[in-house]
């Protein structure tokens, strides 16, 4: 596999990493805070149109440790695309820098929704 084929994966996993980790929220954090807002009956509306909301919430360790293992893919993925290099064309390499930042982002921002889902999940019941 090449430089370009290994960035577009890497891009490719960090993506599926944010898709996954937004479920996260979905199922933890977006409950929590209606409640806290005092919107449990727009979360009540919402469970209503949108059922699979419960069972993300019932089945949460599956949803965690599943955006738990796309998070270590491309956690990898970004690790071993760090050090290949970019084209010599330049416009290909600004190219490259770009998308590689962009997976970079992509990736940081998928860490913290994980953070932010499983502080909702697991931390904030135990305070309560």
């Amino acid at each position: 596999m090449g430089p370009a084929e290994s960035l577009r994966a890497t891009l490719g996993a960090s993506w599926l990493s944010l898709l996954t980790s937004s479920s996260t929220l979905v199922c933890c954090a977006l409950p929590a805070l209606l409640v806290t807002l005092g919107a449990g009956a727009s979360l009540v509306t919402l469970t209503s149109h949108v059922p699979q909301l419960i069972w993300l919430s019932e089945h949460k360790a599956l949803v965690f440790g599943g955006a738990a293992l796309a998070l270590l893919l491309a956690g990898v993925a970004q690790w071993r695309a760090r050090s290949l290099p970019c084209p010599a064309d330049p416009v290909a390499a600004r190219t490259c820098q770009r998308a590689r930042r962009l997976s970079a982002g992509v990736y940081a921002a998928s860490v913290a929704l994980f953070a932010i889902g499983a502080l909702f999940a697991f931390v904030a019941p135990l305070w309560l």
